[in-house]
């Protein structure tokens, strides 16, 4: 009975330790994503990529301090002539920025990320969830290994392809588990925690790539950045296929309440068979994925380019534990924060009000995003906790709406098709930053392309709420004078027109 008891007890908090189990391997994947970011200057320097800059090397010194500015200087004879009471204080060499960077930091990763995020959406939705999301799993974490031994730069460029594949799967298999698993107040705040992963490997690898490499234990550098992100990989992997079981699925949303406006309410018939065709040319649809694909890029913009930014243009303070307090602490209050106030209205104004609280999040986002790039070190973090506490708030809550404007059979093929794009043209859009910073300046293209399209995803998000539904009217089991009301709106549904799903919204 002892047992009994506390085998139940155990199984109520099974969902919740699926989340944890699912956010910490999605945690590692994204330090492994993003680590390339914050140790690329000693990545370039060992494996010869990128372009070289005029560098300060001595972080005794304030900028204030010096006669000429390292950073400003394009000449490498010149570079090595700046000195300060006889000593030089710069140096020429590879500071982990330029094309080689860009391509591996975005089109190397995104281009395996997003078709195999495809297929794995549309074998989910066949096949045991659970198992693929471990081994999925197995394959980035080896492959984050791997990053570790790799002695030249194109080792590096297969190694993130093939952790591409294999972290692919973590959002739409996982998506689609922790949707069976909780209900709907709580999905958006369940959905928020998980895609907090993306944040929290991302903040992860400020201090990660910053301080480890200069620790230099065993000699291994940057390299030990790696290892150790893989070897606890490891362990999440065993975990996930040990423990990891395949939940019942289940029917959400406007599917889950009849509000999909189709003939399905008739008794004993199933909903009529719907295609991933149908799904993604809904105009909701459409502008929803365009919304995201634009506020991805402003993500992606600064997550490849935020510590290469401060490094260039503060390189004598250290802002590595600033940047990790922001992103990791800051984001993690706004990503709960916009979970539960969604869920909160969700019930009075439907899947409209998750749209809207996305909307209003990326708007406040959008002015102070601007000053963390505008200002100097203290006010630039200031504005950035700020922005950040707004704009972390997006993720959680665009996958809440998706799921529940999705059926059930395209579930997580419509997920991954949803990445693809996203991923296909936020993830991309970055490279451009090169170029463009070359013609204007670094400090200008990060305004557009970080702060600037936080602005523009607001205003698209906006005019998606349009396109969505209102609250969902909830059937009442009424009788008047001995009359059967469902009768009657069973009768009623009979002699519609069967719907099709462009009217139907699903």
């Amino acid at each position: 009975m002892l047992h009994g008891g506390l085998l139940s007890k155990l199984k109520a908090y099974y969902k919740w330790y699926v989340l944890g189990l699912v956010s910490v391997g999605y945690i590692l994947g994204e330090l492994g994503h993003y680590l390339i970011g914050t140790t690329s200057k000693v990545t370039a320097e060992d494996l010869h990529y990128g372009d070289k800059s005029c560098q300060l090397n001595a972080t005794h010194l304030h900028l204030s301090q010096l006669p000429v500015i390292c950073e400003k200087v394009n000449s490498s004879e010149i570079c090595e002539t700046l000195t300060l009471n006889g000593t030089r204080y710069c140096e020429w060499g590879y500071n982990g920025l330029g094309i080689d960077y860009q391509v591996l930091a975005g089109p190397a990763f995104m281009a395996v990320f997003t078709v195999v995020g495809v297929v794995l959406g549309v074998v989910a939705d066949k096949y045991n969830r659970a198992r693929i999301l471990s081994f999925c799993t197995l394959v980035f974490v080896i492959a984050i290994l791997l990053m570790g031994t790799v002695s030249e730069y194109w080792h590096l460029v297969i190694l993130r392809m093939i952790m591409a594949a294999g972290e692919s799967g973590c959002n739409p298999l996982a998506t689609g588990i922790l949707t069976d698993l909780f209900p709907e107040h709580q999905r958006a705040l369940v959905l928020s925690i998980f895609n907090w992963g993306i944040y929290g490997g991302y903040g992860i690898a400020f201090p990660v790539g910053r301080y480890v490499p200069d620790l230099n234990a065993w000699g291994l550098s940057w390299r030990l950045c790696y290892y150790s992100a893989g070897i606890v990989g490891v362990v999440i992997a065993a975990l996930t296929f040990l423990t990891l079981r395949e939940p019942e699925r289940t029917t959400i949303g406007e599917e889950g309440t009849g509000n999909a406006k189709s003939d399905s309410v008739e008794s004993g018939k199933k909903m009529p068979q719907v295609t991933i065709w149908h799904v993604i040319v809904q105009p909701r649809i459409i502008l929803l994925c365009l919304a995201a694909s634009i506020r991805h890029c402003g993500g992606m913009t600064f997550a490849y380019n935020a510590d290469l930014y401060y490094r260039d243009y503060f390189p004598d303070v250290d802002l590595g534990w600033w940047l990790f307090a922001v992103t990791v602490g800051i984001g993690s209050i706004g990503v709960v924060v916009g979970g539960v106030v969604s869920d909160k209205f969700v019930s009075r104004m439907g899947v409209r009000s998750r749209v809207l609280v996305l909307a209003l999040s990326q708007l406040i986002a959008t002015l102070p995003a601007f000053g963390s790039v505008v200002f100097g070190p203290l006010w630039a973090m200031i504005t950035l906790a700020f922005s950040y506490f707004f704009a972390e708030m997006w993720f959680g809550i665009l996958f809440a709406i998706l799921v529940e404007i999705v059926p059930l059979s395209v579930r997580s093929t419509t997920v991954g098709v949803f990445l693809f794009v996203m991923n296909n043209v936020g993830g991309n859009l970055p490279i451009l930053v090169d170029p463009v910073s070359k013609a204007i300046g670094y400090r200008e293209a990060i305004m557009i392309f970080y702060a600037g399209f936080y602005g523009i995803s607001a205003i698209l998000f906006f005019l998606t709420m349009f396109f969505m539904d209102g609250p969902v009217e909830k059937e009442e089991d009424t009788k008047t004078d001995g009359q059967d009301n469902r009768a009657y709106i069973h009768d009623e549904t009979r002699h519609r027109p069967t719907a099709t799903v462009q009217n139907a919204r699903l």
